[in-house]
């Protein structure tokens, strides 16, 4: 009898010691085992020249923290093709290392391959940078170019320094034309470049573009640039709820009026798919050796705008921009047959939105930490409960056996 019992005595801290080893396994071979799978999640690739170099003296900033959950959904966290259930194959000829297909007005993400993907932004990146302009400058302000601004590594419009610009004239060169120049006279306007990031960097952790860090505000490549297509994606459905950005993209031709003697400048929209593609609504192209071709646009039918961003892209053996309408027409193709989103973009109006540190959770992940929060108790409470069951019940058996031995 006695010895039965301490058998089971015995026993029962056998298998509390198994439960404590099984909760305990998660909370340590979960991240590992993700970083593992996903090994583009943390940085984008190598560069492949200096561009990333820093100034003597600077070191290369650390990479952005990977949230512990997906922004957007759980399954946005994966390293592959993201489909609804049944959903046909994405058509052929696509050369993006990543890609989100999303509904511009529900914010629901239609399909996605690696959406988390961190990759560099080359001229897209210019979409945040437009989107701090559309919500900190008017419109009708003037901007006068410094000598700097005017002298950028191009592609340039041509602005002059001591020219004086509106807001909206050098945002039609910002998007149509993509030019560096525009780009660093605005950063001078909202401040200095410095300052400038800092506001990019501020309003992309704002709207939970958590995989974004703008190193320059044209896209030219720098230490620690970093994006994904899930976050451009999230930029440009902010982007395009501004009517100024909205417009800008979908010009195809502008002119920047004669000014202070110099000669007009006309600005062409380098989008191809603009005029071209049944409805689209314009969009923004990028390219740099290290990026590789980044591509984002809009489109609406049958009551429906979707967007598509790419990332890391070759024109070969299809031009990118076709590669796109293609993307675009498949995304169209799974609304209409009412396939399931696999995930969403947790839209916040701006104007209500406050500032926040570049680190904190992301919009997206605002359920998450609720629902942690909820649970005061938590997975870690529960473990301390276990060892604690663990200890007394092998003290008792220790205890007991020791007695039946004196």
């Amino acid at each position: 009898m006695h010895t039965a019992f301490a058998r089971s005595l015995r026993a029962l801290a056998a298998t509390l010691t198994a439960a404590l080893l099984a909760l305990g396994a998660p909370l340590v071979l979960a991240a590992p085992a993700q970083a593992q799978q996903c090994t583009e999640h943390a940085v984008p690739p190598a560069p492949v020249d200096t561009s990333e170099k820093p100034k003597p003296g600077q070191a290369v900033p650390a990479p952005l923290p990977v949230p512990p959950q997906p922004v957007g959904g759980e399954r946005l966290g994966s390293c592959g093709l993201v489909l609804p259930p049944g959903a046909p194959t994405p058509p052929e000829g696509d050369t993006a290392a990543s890609w989100v297909v999303q509904d511009l007005d529900s914010g629901a993400v239609v399909a996605a391959k690696d959406p988390h993907a961190r990759e560099r932004p080359a001229s897209l990146i210019k979409t945040l940078l437009a989107l701090v302009v559309t919500t900190e400058l008017k419109p009708d302000q003037v901007i006068v170019p410094t000598k700097e601004d005017a002298e950028q590594e191009c592609t340039c419009v041509g602005i002059a320094a001591g020219g004086h610009y509106t807001v909206e004239q050098l945002l039609h060169g910002l998007l149509m034309h993509s030019g560096n120049d525009v780009a660093h006279a605005f950063a001078t306007a909202l401040g200095g470049v410095d300052t400038a990031l800092g506001k990019m960097n501020a309003l992309a952790a704002r709207i939970g573009a958590t995989d974004t860090r703008a190193a320059t505000p044209s896209g030219l490549d720098g230490p620690g640039m970093s994006t994904s297509a899930y976050d451009l994606s999230v930029v440009f459905h902010y982007a395009m709820k501004q009517p100024k950005f909205a417009q800008a993209v979908s010009t195809k031709a502008y002119t920047i009026p004669s000014v202070d003697g110099k000669p007009p400048i006309t600005v062409y929209n380098d989008n191809k798919l603009l005029g071209v593609y049944p409805g689209f609504l314009g969009g923004k192209t990028g390219f740099t050796d290290d990026a590789r071709h980044t591509y984002v646009g809009g489109a609406e039918r049958d009551g429906h705008r979707l967007a598509v961003v790419m990332m890391r892209a070759e024109q070969r053996p299809v031009r990118v921009v076709d590669q796109a309408a293609k993307l675009l027409d498949y995304g169209f193709a799974l609304e209409k047959s009412g396939a399931q989103p696999v995930g969403r973009i947790a839209y916040q109006p701006l104007a209500t939105s406050s500032p926040v540190d570049r680190h904190v959770a992301p919009v997206g992940a605002a359920s998450s930490a609720s629902e942690q929060k909820a649970d005061a108790f938590g997975t870690t409470g529960w473990v301390l409960t276990v060892v604690v069951l663990v200890i007394i019940v092998a003290g008792f058996v220790i205890g007991y056996q020791r007695k039946r031995a004196r």
